[in-house]
């Protein structure tokens, strides 16, 4: 009995912590000045917790952006076109672009907060391994990519991903102005013409 409180309690301070670090990060002016003690005050619960649970303010900034994400990458992995696998690559590539940057333009504060949190290199990050794995691997599936080999396919999955990355999003909607929809109308057409289409 007191296991099952223990558990459900763990699960209502994660929970409460999550909600205030996403409140935090979308009231500050900048990612960096959000602080594990602004979290800890935030949610109510003590310091050490917010370290047991998460690792660092890396770490709970992820554990952020993976709650947010889960809906997309199921979608990616197994669902319907045009995101899923069965969709043919050259409609796939673009709806992909289209998922990435559009999940981080509804979660700019913690998308460029992630981007900036400076724990080694962003291409590192496990997020950005998937979404370059799965953009190679359907880039495979192109005719000339496919002649050509994985390691064009690969700088191709990197070189479009660095048109989705969230400092450069945060710079188009936040400096410039850019609407959302101009964006992604950008974004699509760099993918054609990466693809040749």
């Amino acid at each position: 009995m007191t296991a099952r409180k223990e558990r459900a309690d763990a699960a209502r301070n994660r929970e409460a912590v999550l909600a205030a670090a996403d409140g935090l990060f979308a009231r500050s002016d900048s990612p960096r000045g959000v602080s594990m003690d602004d979290v800890a005050a935030a949610a109510g619960v003590g310091k050490g917790t917010l370290f047991r649970r998460f690792g660092d303010r890396t770490g709970l900034i992820r554990a952020l952006v993976e709650a947010r994400i889960a809906p997309l990458r199921q979608a990616v992995e197994s669902g319907p076109a045009p995101l899923g696998p069965a969709t043919p690559p050259h409609e796939r590539v673009p709806a992909l672009l289209d998922a990435v940057v559009g999940f981080k333009l509804a979660n700019r504060h913690l998308t460029l907060a992630l981007e900036e949190a400076g724990s080694g290199s962003p291409y590192q990050a496990e997020h950005y391994q998937w979404w370059h794995t799965t953009l190679r691997q359907t880039l495979d599936g192109l005719p000339d990519f496919a002649v050509s080999g994985s390691a064009d396919s690969g700088f191709a999955a990197h070189a479009l991903l660095a048109a989705t990355r969230a400092d450069l999003v945060e710079h188009l909607a936040g400096t410039e102005g850019m609407t959302a929809e101009r964006m992604r109308a950008h974004l699509s057409a760099y993918a054609k013409q990466v693809l040749g289409r």
